[in-house]
């Protein structure tokens, strides 16, 4: 494997396995948006049917990174109907994805960390981002796809803020793709609005699947940096699953590996990981359940992860820019 200051070579998926992976993502959204409301199937076959979300979030996170198909133009027709069936523009789910690698831990990015205030005054929008609100806030989104492009750009201003990466994310998405943006949008309301209908008086299941989604994406967004070291961008916990867990989520539990190596390909993540020695910072779950603690002060903050090899952290943070 070369060393890690040239950085591994990019990988990509197989488009046979990539191929089966979208298939049976985009089977699995039919099930619940349209076949289940339709069909004499068991509405319980929902329960088991959100647990998916978290597959469906891994492979748009392929697709996002430009490693679910060496074919770029290909990789990202795919990803924008995941992200379709998601609930969510493409564009946008790229764009602060990306973003995020860029300024992880950094004061613009950093979900749990608060510098002044009380603990009391930031636990209530903390809470709600970490149940359910940040797949809310993405889904949200579609409602400026009717915003004239000047509104996008006063919003911009008004939210440009050294604590957030939001007036970044509208500067992406208008600068070349807002078109693109509302027509996922115009497409997102369609698919749901198609599925509320065909739930007809049982709208409340299709409600409670979204519930369980939104909940799934959102609690486990930031586990894998919940306290981990301040302006580290590349700071990222390898959280322990069982293997036939970690093939589930393709391998995002290697996180740390993820954020230190972003072109590999799910596959190529475990080689990495045991090249790197094979050493997880913890468990999935306990992972998970650390966040319930609440918001962090930024003087509380203690580095859960090993000290790393600096240069090697600056080779790879100069890959990412």
């Amino acid at each position: 494997m070369p060393s890690v200051n040239s950085g591994p070579a990019r990988t990509y998926g197989s488009t046979a396995t990539s191929t089966m992976l979208v298939a049976g993502a985009l089977g699995s959204l039919s099930l619940q948006l349209f076949v289940i409301p339709l069909t004499p199937l068991p509405g319980w076959l929902l329960v088991p049917l959100a647990l998916t979300s978290t597959h469906l979030w891994s492979i748009l996170h392929e697709s996002i990174h430009g490693s679910l198909l060496r074919d770029r133009t290909w990789n990202d027709r795919l990803g924008r109907a995941l992200a379709v069936g998601y609930g969510a523009p493409f564009i946008l789910l790229k764009s602060g994805h990306l973003l995020h690698h860029r300024f992880s831990r950094t004061p613009r990015e950093r979900t749990e960390v608060y510098d002044e205030g009380s603990w009391s005054s930031h636990a209530p929008v903390y809470y709600f981002r970490l149940f359910g609100g940040l797949y809310l806030a993405e889904v949200a989104s579609v409602v400026l796809a009717v915003a004239p492009r000047r509104a996008w750009h006063r919003l911009r201003h008004l939210l440009d803020t050294p604590d957030t990466v939001t007036a970044l994310l509208f500067d992406a998405i208008t600068g070349r793709r807002l078109g693109q943006f509302r027509l996922d949008a115009v497409l997102i309301v369609i698919l749901y609005a198609g599925a509320f209908f065909a739930y007809g008086p049982d709208w409340w299941m299709l409600l409670a699947l979204l519930a369980g989604r939104a909940f799934l994406v959102s609690i486990a967004d930031n586990a894998y940096h919940y306290g981990t070291a301040l302006d580290e961008p590349l700071e990222a916990m390898n959280l322990k699953l069982p293997r036939l867990l970690e093939s589930f989520v393709l391998a995002f539990n290697l996180h740390g590996v993820h954020h230190k190596y972003p072109g590999l390909a799910w596959h190529s993540l475990r080689g990495a990981f045991l090249a790197d020695g094979g050493r997880f910072d913890m468990g999935w779950w306990r992972a998970v359940a650390r966040q319930l603690r609440g918001p962090l002060k930024a003087a509380s903050v203690v580095e859960v992860l090993p000290q790393a090899d600096r240069e090697d952290r600056d080779a790879v943070e100069r890959m990412l820019n």
